[in-house]
């Protein structure tokens, strides 16, 4: 059976990592302020929102938190995001999606300072991704690196296979993993079911991500033995959360990440580590 790539108890050590960088902050004065906004009501993403704001208190990180009905206008999301962008006190914003039908999602998060963006998302952001410059990495990529790395999941020099190209993972996982930078440099495909020979293109892989949003995409016909796979990738049945990788992958796979705790607290991890570094920039 794979071994499990075991993201939440990675995570915990993280964010006893970033305890410490937050107390050497307050030591100089310095508070790390995350601003959040969240618009509507939808369940998951005030969970997910509940969930960030739980772990900034538990590493010491301030939480600035606005929700707004489902109502709000453009130019009042925008004003949140404005008075976060002016305030000296939060020093990374979190703009929580989907918004409402009707707003633009787009010159929204173009609103946000790239200084503050905490989901390493924002256009100026990943052109210094792509240029190789220092900048807060996209959230979901950058856990899921961490999460092989820590793993001694063989990257460099091997095949990785990507399933989605996705702005929030896909497209920028593609970019990390191909930089010569530790636990990268691979040789990196980037798939989608509409490709010809996507079976036979997966099977190739050393390391899959499956990052579609479709339920059991990945069987256990499609892994090569030995390989490491990533279910990046996750949809509902109910309130049944699930994974782009069948059950049965773990039999031939050599790691795997479990339903659940394997990237959701990675993602969660690495936002708060931009947070921190975004206002270890300010001290």
């Amino acid at each position: 059976m794979a071994e499990l790539l075991d993201g939440e108890r990675l995570a915990g050590h993280v964010k006893m990592e970033l305890s410490e960088r937050v107390a050497r902050l307050r030591t100089l004065g310095v508070v790390p302020g995350l601003g959040t906004l969240l618009v509507g009501d939808d369940p998951s993403s005030a969970r997910y929102v509940e969930m960030k704001i739980e772990e900034c208190a538990e590493i010491g990180v301030r939480s600035v938190d606005v929700h707004l009905p489902s109502s709000a206008t453009q130019e009042e999301i925008e004003a949140v995001v404005d008075r976060f962008n002016a305030d000296p006190a939060v020093h990374s914003i979190l703009v929580q999606l989907p918004l409402p039908v009707g707003v633009n999602e787009e010159e929204v998060l173009l609103r946000v300072l790239p200084s503050k963006d905490v989901d390493g998302l924002h256009p100026t952001n990943l052109g210094r991704l792509v240029m190789g410059a220092p900048g807060p990495l996209p959230c979901t990529p950058a856990g899921i690196v961490e999460l092989l790395a820590a793993h001694y999941v063989p990257v460099e020099g091997k095949h990785v296979v990507i399933i989605g190209r996705g702005l929030t993972i896909g497209r920028p996982l593609a970019l990390l993993l191909a930089m010569r930078r530790p636990h990268c440099n691979a040789a990196v495909t980037v798939v989608h079911t509409g490709v010809e020979d996507f079976t036979a293109l997966v099977r190739s892989a050393d390391v899959v991500v499956s990052a579609a949003g479709r339920a059991g995409l990945v069987t256990r016909d499609m892994v090569k033995p030995g390989a490491a796979v990533v279910g990046a990738g996750t949809s509902f049945e109910g309130r049944k959360l699930l994974s782009d990788v069948a059950e049965d992958v773990a039999e031939v796979a050599g790691w795997i990440t479990p339903r659940l705790g394997g990237v959701g607290p990675m993602t969660r991890a690495m936002l708060l580590r931009n947070a921190v570094l975004a206002a270890e920039k300010v001290q």
